[in-house]
């Protein structure tokens, strides 16, 4: 056998079983469909959830987030010193799932970070193009989590998605997943880039299988962010997963999130499509700078604006 007829048996042998997986999925997916069934789930439910309990539970959600070019050492220790001052004068507030930084900040943040339970989130492997060196991709989350990272977000390789090379795809998020030490991997599919349902729900699938423990809407940093819509299509293929295995897999909405609104729309996808456990289990995250603030003062009945 030549080596180029071995590499093609085993390039179609990559591909067969993405394609065997997504024999598993709904994969017929029509955007004006998925748009309607969306907004007649919000309409239907969202203004149950608005309640100050479930307001605890989106505080609770948020992944307290500064991912801008002027970040520094100083600015980044002087949020975390915001955190620490608020949850030590107020331990009853619920406080944020993750602060999420970038890599180069882990250590400062691990090391400054006096809240119990909130983790140290780090955008790694080429954030937010996806557009480096595999080598560069691993080396980036191996360095984060050895200064103190506890989760990785990791941005899919939406171009050679989009050609159609999801080997390529599922062997880097593999590789970053083995890079991350067993802590949770993120996969931010860029929904706003891959622009149909049905490319959403086969990105989901792939990450899924390729060893993301949640799923993530956006980088925040193209346009459209976050959505609804994507957000339902990405809860359904988590859904048919778990029917599937029984394993949970986490969502995350990001990019755009600037209202309480906004975390209700995200709050009721996640409870009417996969159950109330996912919420109680730290499987449904927000990642926002902007709305961290909002919800304190919901919570807290002031114009607190701590963060």
């Amino acid at each position: 056998m030549t080596e180029h007829s071995h590499h093609h048996e085993h390039e179609e042998g990559l591909k067969s079983k993405f394609a065997q997986a997504c024999e598993h999925f709904d994969l017929h997916l029509h955007d004006e469909e998925v748009a309607a069934a969306t907004h007649r789930l919000l309409d239907a439910k969202k203004a149950s959830f608005d309640t100050p309990e479930v307001k605890r539970q989106l505080l609770r959600a948020v992944e307290l987030t500064t991912l801008k070019v002027t970040d520094s050492q100083e600015s980044v220790l002087r949020l975390v010193e915001r955190v620490n001052a608020f949850y030590g004068d107020h331990p009853d507030v619920p406080q944020p799932a993750t602060i999420c930084v970038y890599p180069n900040f882990a250590s400062i943040v691990s090391q400054s970070l006096e809240v119990e339970g909130t983790e140290v989130a780090c955008v790694a492997g080429g954030f937010p193009s996806a557009q480096t060196f595999i080598e560069v991709k691993t080396a980036e989350t191996a360095l984060a989590v050895h200064d103190g990272a506890t989760e990785i977000d990791c941005v899919l390789s939406v171009g050679a998605f989009l050609s159609g090379d999801y080997e390529t795809c599922s062997d880097e998020i593999s590789e970053i997943k083995a890079a991350c030490a067993d802590h949770p991997l993120k996969v931010i599919l860029e929904t706003g880039a891959l622009q149909t349902a049905a490319n959403i729900k086969k990105a989901s699938i792939l990450a899924i299988y390729a060893g993301a423990d949640f799923i993530k809407t956006s980088t925040g940093k193209i346009e459209p962010a976050a959505t609804p819509e994507a957000a339902y299509v990405m809860c359904s293929a988590i859904k048919e997963y778990y029917k599937l295995t029984g394993t949970k897999i986490g969502f995350k909405a990001a990019g755009g999130l600037s209202t309480v609104d906004d975390a209700l729309a995200y709050y009721t996808i996640v409870h009417e499509l996969l159950g109330r456990e996912w919420i109680d289990e730290g499987l449904f995250r927000l990642g926002t700078s902007r709305l961290a603030n909002l919800l304190v003062a919901e919570v807290t009945g002031t114009d607190s604006k701590p963060f």
